[in-house]
């Protein structure tokens, strides 16, 4: 599968505070090993691509207080590799600037776009998956994104809808039809019934010449920012010229700014046991659990009379819990969570709080 003109894309600046108190805005949830498997989130996307392209055509983009972490973690990507974002403006710059690294490097590059923090249980299938979808975009001037078969209404992805019954290259490759963002619990249990939505994976797939003309008709101003910049990329004056650039680039997402736009977006039908990892929730549905429906990471971790929680200790401390039901608890070195299920959703709210107060002493 490994072909010399296909890079992949790893998005590696996202602070991850649905995951506080473990990650933190100096170390976030990307560089964590949550499900204690001794490789990090980035490292696990690392690996799950080598099979797909050569290692030298992986870059990971991340805000450049992240470049220590990135060059430890990954220590056999080059300095060029890392591509070091001055502040965050989104996915749409950050795909932008890989673009225009990759096109200083390889004009007939196809390329994959994946965040550096979601969780891939069938590796065999993600690959099979990609495959696919490089085929596809490779034949055709199109953007393919990755659709999951959904299990649930879940609220907290975004939705692909497809068009059924229009002919394309392969029964799992469909021509969209709309994207939708979070939906409400009975609108995302319509979408299920239909049967012609899927979750959006945020991960994409295209070849270069199509993504940088998607760029040019649906993010004209952020295009002629980079065009402006083009003999800088791959020279010493790169990191000047990206500062330039996200001095006055939009903070703009690549969905909004380009696929819900664009009229030649496919998505493949994928199965490939994914999760975004967004929430504690989520990582609980992953985790293997006791005879009461109990998931816990770490060794000094007892339970009585408690059922359905999600435990981590990360510090190493004693947690002694009794009758405790449907909870998330999580102990670091300087905080402890406990927090409903149910209410997860309000952990961001508590970062928000805690950063009002005390800054960034506990986030």
């Amino acid at each position: 599968m490994n072909n010399q003109h296909t890079w992949c894309v790893i998005m590696a600046g996202g602070v991850g505070s649905r995951f506080w108190p473990m990650s933190r805005s100096s170390y976030p949830k990307q560089f964590l090993d949550f499900l204690g498997l001794g490789r990090t989130l980035i490292q696990q996307t690392y690996d799950r691509f080598l099979p797909i392209c050569p290692k030298e055509h992986i870059l990971v983009v991340t805000n450049s207080n992240y470049a220590g972490i990135v060059r430890e973690q990954l220590p056999d990507l080059q300095p060029w590799q890392i591509l070091l974002e001055p502040s965050r403006r989104n996915t749409a710059p950050c795909v932008a600037y890989a673009n225009a690294v990759i096109a200083a490097r390889d004009p007939k590059a196809s390329i994959i776009v994946a965040p550096s923090d979601h969780l891939v249980l069938k590796e065999t299938a993600f690959q099979e998956t990609v495959q696919m979808a490089l085929d596809q975009a490779n034949s055709t001037d199109c953007l393919v994104t990755l659709g999951i078969m959904p299990s649930r209404p879940d609220t907290g992805y975004g939705y692909i809808q497809f068009k059924p019954d229009e002919p394309t290259t392969h029964p799992r490759v469909k021509r969209v039809k709309t994207f939708t963002e979070k939906p409400d619990h009975e609108t995302a249990l319509r979408f299920i019934e239909s049967g012609d939505f899927l979750w959006n994976a945020g991960i994409f797939i295209w070849n270069l010449k199509s993504i940088n003309t998607a760029f040019a008709d649906h993010l004209p101003e952020m295009n002629a920012l980079f065009d402006a910049k083009r003999s800088a990329f791959g020279t010493a004056e790169e990191g000047a010229a990206i500062t330039d650039i996200y001095t006055d680039c939009a903070n703009v997402s690549i969905d909004y700014g380009i696929m819900e736009k664009a009229a030649n977006v496919y998505t493949v039908v994928s199965d490939f046991g994914w999760s975004d990892l967004g929430t504690w929730g989520s990582l609980y549905t992953h985790l293997p659990k006791d005879a009461n429906e109990n998931a816990s990471i770490g060794k000094a971790v007892k339970l009585y009379d408690c059922a359905r929680n999600v435990v981590h200790s990360h510090d190493g401390r004693l947690i002694v819990l009794q009758g405790l039901e449907d909870c998330i608890v999580v102990s670091t070195k300087d905080s402890l969570l406990v927090c409903r299920k149910q209410d997860e959703q309000k952990i961001k709210q508590i970062v928000n709080d805690l950063t009002a107060e005390s800054g960034d002493r506990y986030v």
